[in-house]
């Protein structure tokens, strides 16, 4: 055999190989592998490359082994008694205790009553409220974000756990290595090691290139998580940034929605903190955990959600999907990147053909160009079923909240994309309270009134090559 046929026969068995583990991938939608599939057919070589970097969602297997030995032993918060547990329960009627159950079967998490919450009113007073909890700190800060900007906030923030730090609470600060990469190289990252503070760094990215058969590097951990003495804790879509975000400030100003939360829901965002954390840094926070909870007070039912890639196949589209379907009357959501798989779209849609008021606002600008273009090719089915879409104009909308029936919300870091519902690691809280969730709806409505909507007649009237340009991004939808 000559050299040319040999490396010919080479690629073509390569190809093959390469073919056979994207038939034989588990949990992979026939979408995706057709996708897939059709790249590598027309591409072979660059196809090949982009499967082994972006293919299959997969966080290594030594990395795998430790966060399920750090799950295993890491003990989860539990009502104080029995009667405790019943009256929570009791507080949760039957057409919303299903909602609950999915919630429990992704993280294991009851829902538990005694919480009571406020929707913070912007991300400055956000912050603002975020350093005066820091500030009044007993015992020990714990803080995650995806995007930690060295910036006004960014260094307000780090100021205030060096202070913290300095008076004996023990501070714990992580972020993502990819989506923090600047703060991790910048000087307010080294001030806080040096006064203390303890630091952590998800999901590292070292040798991307020789490491991409083994595990998949752009897997983040997207969570925004804050914890305060096992009492306090904020959830939403805020990043620890100016709401200037001066790393893409043409899209400014970033509308985020974040809400401050007392009471024992702070001791389950706790463990997805700790889990988080030790698996980065080793160091064992057990005992944090193993604090007895409170009995609850008199305050909501709330329940925290997280998911991720090592968590079970399609769980945070379960908990979209439930929640739509629970609508009877009014469901509005907001989201920054609207890229659902067929199932997600569907669902929404079924909730406008039932009757129930169905609200989409989305960014009329977006940070990301395929998502735009692949968030509005899904417009046209969301209409002509009777989803009223708004596309919010005052800054890029990066609030991720779902309200329905004027009494739960769901509230957090997840989007309607792909990256969020499969790539991800996320946190939400579920709630029931009817005066909160009218403080979000209400919000809701703010963006609503800063929007412009979106017709069918608008839509069919863009050009042919808009079109196609927006169904061709949707197409690639599933292998982004």
């Amino acid at each position: 055999m000559t050299p040319a046929l040999l490396i010919l026969a080479l690629g073509l068995a390569l190809e093959i190989a390469v073919l056979a583990r994207v038939m034989l991938r588990p949990h992979r939608e026939p979408a995706s592998r057709i996708a897939w599939i059709a790249v590598i057919l027309a591409l072979p070589l660059a196809g090949i490359i982009a499967y082994i970097f972006f293919g299959e969602v997969n966080i290594g297997r030594a990395r795998l082994k430790h966060l399920r030995a750090v799950e295993a032993r890491t003990p989860r918060p539990d009502p104080s008694a029995p009667a405790d547990l019943a009256n929570m329960r009791a507080e949760i009627p039957d057409r919303c205790e299903h909602l609950f159950n999915i919630g429990k079967s992704i993280s294991g998490f009851d829902p538990i009553a005694g919480n009571s919450a406020r929707l913070m009113d912007d991300s400055n007073s956000a912050v603002a409220s975020i350093i005066a909890d820091i500030d009044a700190a007993q015992d020990h800060v714990h803080v995650l974000f995806y995007i930690w900007l060295e910036d006004g906030n960014g260094k307000r923030m780090a100021e205030a756990l060096i202070r913290a730090a300095k008076r004996g609470v023990v501070c714990r600060a992580m972020v993502d290595s990819l989506g923090s990469r600047l703060l991790l190289r910048s000087p307010t990252w080294h001030a806080m090691r040096d006064a203390g503070v303890k630091l952590g760094i998800a999901l590292g990215i070292k040798h991307p290139i020789l490491l991409a058969p083994f595990r998949r590097f752009d897997l983040r951990n997207h969570r925004k998580i804050v914890v305060i003495d096992n009492a306090i804790t904020y959830c939403g879509s805020q990043n620890c940034a100016d709401p200037e975000f001066r790393v893409k400030a043409k899209f400014a100003p970033w509308v985020d929605a974040l809400v401050r939360f007392e009471g024992p829901i702070a001791q389950q965002n706790q463990r997805l903190f700790a889990i988080d954390w030790m698996s980065a840094t080793g160091e064992d926070i057990d005992s944090l955990l193993r604090q007895p909870l409170r009995a609850p007070n008199a305050g909501f039912v709330a329940q925290v959600i997280g998911t991720g890639p090592t968590v079970r196949f399609s769980a945070m589209p379960e908990v979209f999907e439930s929640l739509i379907f629970a609508a009877r009357r009014e469901l509005t959501i907001s989201t920054p990147y609207y890229v659902p798989d067929e199932s997600l779209q569907s669902t929404l849609c079924s909730s406008a053909y039932r009757g129930v008021r169905t609200t989409l606002i989305l960014p009329a600008r977006n940070d990301s160009w395929i998502v735009a273009g692949a968030s509005r090719s899904y417009y046209a089915d969301l209409l002509a079923a009777g989803v009223s879409i708004y596309e919010y104009s005052g800054g890029l909308l990066h609030t991720k909240s779902l309200t329905l029936d004027g009494e739960i919300t769901l509230i957090g870091s997840a989007n309607m994309d792909r990256r969020s519902l499969d790539l991800n690691y996320e946190n939400n809280i579920l709630f029931r309270d009817e005066s909160v969730t009218e403080k979000v709806r209400a919000r809701q409505r703010q963006y609503i009134a800063n929007s412009a909507p979106v017709t069918l007649e608008a839509v069919r009237r863009w050009s042919l090559a808009r079109r196609l340009w927006n169904n061709t991004l949707a197409m690639l939808g599933p292998i982004l």
